[in-house]
């Protein structure tokens, strides 16, 4: 193994090739990983880095939650030390963000998904059960929801869960989910909120004819108190509704899987969020997770190359792996190979794979 004090040597001579700064003597200062970005994949990082810390002779990697919209800022604002080399997301990257990336001098950037994971909707394990469908939650959260003849919007009248749908309890709507920055709370809309929108014919046709009314009404959510904002600490969320059964919550299986004795989730169009659910694609609210490297901090920030085919192996994001312990739902074996292979030779993002 390399002595830690030629790594920072090493370091020193690097900064200046790749164009970190000026100062490399000032600029080597910084010996270990700093990762920011999702909550939801946060949890798998944190276990990967802790792992690594002490297995290694590298520090353990720093890791802040941050969102997924928040991470890739801080990762998009550029090249050095002073920027982040890797930022989770629970969403693939945007053309826009890749964009701004380039901007900033950050232009190889190496996309590493590393499993999947459910959106669920939870409510404490005292409460009722809940048996939703999406369009029942795109009329419990949408801000506008269909009127009395086809093409009529109003605002969402719906104070109770019964006022959607007379079939589920008489009980007031109250949701508690993740802020504009997260990648959750893309994924839920994408998923959940268009997946119910979808299913009232009128204003899936406006998907040809009029693509940003449909998505207006599809991604936007109410704001009258229905659906409270509650930031990114999911922990946060599963107390909050401890405390009040009557409360549901918008989160990432992992945090369902590791609280099961304190919430539960609902089951959606016919399917509880298990792990076999969501594996076999038949839990609807499903999403992929990523994470994404600064082609140009490896090698130059010491143990990056080395954490990153730490996640990428089999002891942890496999079958049997750590990270399925936590909650993580893995790859097929052949995906899994193919992205492995990819994040060691450092194949660089295009646009094309977006």
């Amino acid at each position: 193994m390399t002595n830690p004090r030629t790594v920072l040597v090493l370091l020193a001579c690097a900064v200046l090739a790749s164009g970190f700064a000026t100062d490399a003597e000032a600029q080597a200062n910084r010996d270990y990983i700093y990762i920011v970005g999702s909550s939801t994949v946060y949890p798998f990082s944190t276990v990967v880095a802790e792992r690594f810390g002490r297995g290694t002779e590298f520090k353990t990697p720093k890791v802040e939650s941050t969102g997924s919209g928040g991470g890739l800022k801080l990762f998009c604002d550029g090249v050095g030390v002073d920027h982040p080399d890797i930022t989770n997301a629970s969403r693939a990257i945007k053309s826009s963000e890749v964009e701004r990336c380039a901007g900033n001098g950050v232009t190889e950037i190496v996309e590493v998904k590393i499993g999947y994971d459910g959106i669920v909707i939870a409510n404490a394990i005292s409460a009722i059960e809940m048996e939703l469908t999406r369009k029942d939650i795109f009329l419990a959260l949408a801000k506008e929801v269909p009127g009395g003849a086809d093409g009529e919007l109003i605002e969402n009248p719906y104070n109770t869960w019964k006022d959607v749908n007379p079939e589920l309890p008489d009980v007031r709507i109250e949701m508690l989910g993740p802020p504009p920055t997260s990648g959750t709370r893309d994924a839920f809309v994408e998923l959940a909120m268009e997946g119910g929108c979808k299913a009232i014919p009128w204003i899936s046709a406006l998907k040809k004819s009029d693509s940003s009314a449909y998505k207006s009404i599809c991604h936007t959510i109410r704001e009258d108190g229905a659906f409270v904002e509650a930031g990114e600490n999911d922990n946060l969320i599963v107390q909050k509704l401890e405390a009040n059964p009557n409360a549901f919550g918008i989160f990432g299986f992992s945090f369902l899987d590791q609280n099961s004795e304190k919430v539960k989730g609902a089951m959606v169009d016919g399917h509880k969020p298990t792990f076999d659910a969501i594996a076999d694609g038949d839990y609807p609210v499903s999403r992929s997770l990523f994470f994404y490297a600064k082609k140009a901090h490896v090698d130059v920030i010491p143990g990056l190359r080395e954490f990153l085919r730490e996640f990428t192996s089999e002891r942890a994001w496999g079958d049997e792996g750590y990270l399925a312990e936590r909650g993580l739902i893995p790859m097929p074996a052949e995906e899994r190979g193919a992205v492995s292979a990819s994040v060691r030779n450092l194949e660089p993002l295009t646009m094309a794979s977006q």
